[in-house]
């Protein structure tokens, strides 16, 4: 009885487990997609600096192909795990271990390989500043949409301030980016008339900012410890599952008397043993043992024919 219920309790934690797995590893995969399209944004206005080094060491444990596949294979490994349970198949189950053992190993390796900090200070966002004098040729359209979703998104204008337009390139008051309220020519109406519609905080602390963590960043980091240790757990309760199945299929050998059977017309039940607990906690076996019971109705019936007629030829001789 005891064992019965050790069985169906591990039971229930895996398939909460599994659950869990596929919730972190969608939230994982969402909130990485979500970050990679400011990070290729800032990954642009940073080339060729100590910035783009410093943004692509922070953020490639999040957006990291490896990364994204190990979230994927873990969705299908809960799968096979959900079946194993659900089945109490000891092969599925000990694959179920081992590729949980592989992806926390590819993880920790992860985590201890990005674990530095980025050496990145406030002094070099002024390298930005190069990147602002192609701003509006027609060779560099691509970088002249991508300062303009930058300041749009991040509510910023300049490096430092909205000056750094004027002194960086030819132009007399800064793109239209720079509006709090956008439209066309807004940033020279902003120029001559109410510098407030104009974003007064620079870029530069906003880059900083996100190179030194977001908190989209933090939730990763959060969603990677809790799958760790949630790993540990399931490998933990896996290892101890099976033992316990394997255990129950190895008691029929210690235990093979069968039970009395009292009516010869009625089936033969099991109300106690090793395969009333499996039948119980709802895992079937199909090893020897007692799931497929020899017809002991029918053998019996023949021994009880036999031995009548042994009696009547001892009666007819007497």
């Amino acid at each position: 009885m005891a064992r019965e219920d050790a069985v169906r309790c591990l039971r229930c934690l895996l398939y909460a487990l599994n659950l869990l797995f596929w919730l972190m590893s969608a939230c994982v995969l969402g909130v990485a997609a979500w970050i990679r399209d400011p990070l290729n944004t800032v990954l642009t206005l940073t080339a060729h600096t100590r910035l783009e080094e410093a943004a692509v060491l922070t953020y490639s444990p999040a957006v990291h192909p490896v990364i994204i596949a190990v979230c994927c294979f873990l969705i299908i490994v809960a799968m096979v795990g959900y079946c194993g349970t659900l089945k109490c198949n000891l092969l599925l189950l000990s694959w179920y271990f081992g590729s949980l053992l592989v992806i926390f190993c590819v993880e920790l390796a992860s985590a201890v390989w990005t674990y530095d900090q980025p050496a990145v200070q406030r002094s070099d966002m002024i390298s930005l500043k190069s990147r602002m004098p192609n701003f509006g040729l027609q060779r560099y359209q691509w970088l002249t949409h991508t300062w303009n979703t930058f300041q749009t998104e991040f509510k910023c204008c300049g490096v430092i301030y909205f000056t750094d337009w004027l002194e960086m390139t030819e132009m007399e008051w800064p793109p239209d980016s720079c509006c709090s309220n956008q439209y066309p020519g807004c940033a020279r109406h902003a120029h001559y008339h109410d510098l407030s519609d104009l974003h007064q905080e620079g870029c530069g602390p906003k880059i900083y900012s996100f190179i030194r963590g977001t908190k989209q960043l933090q939730v990763l980091r959060f969603l990677g410890v809790s799958i760790g240790v949630a790993q540990i757990l399931a490998m933990a309760l896996t290892l101890t599952l099976l033992w316990a199945l394997y255990y129950g299929r190895k008691s029929p050998e210690l235990d093979s008397t069968p039970p009395p059977v009292t009516d010869d017309s009625a089936p033969l039940s099991v109300t106690h043993g090793p395969s009333a607990e499996a039948s119980k906690s709802g895992c079937t076996r199909t090893n020897k043992g007692w799931a497929n019971p020899p017809n002991i109705t029918t053998s019996n019936a023949a021994a009880a024919a036999k031995l009548g007629q042994h009696q009547f030829e001892m009666e007819r001789l007497s």
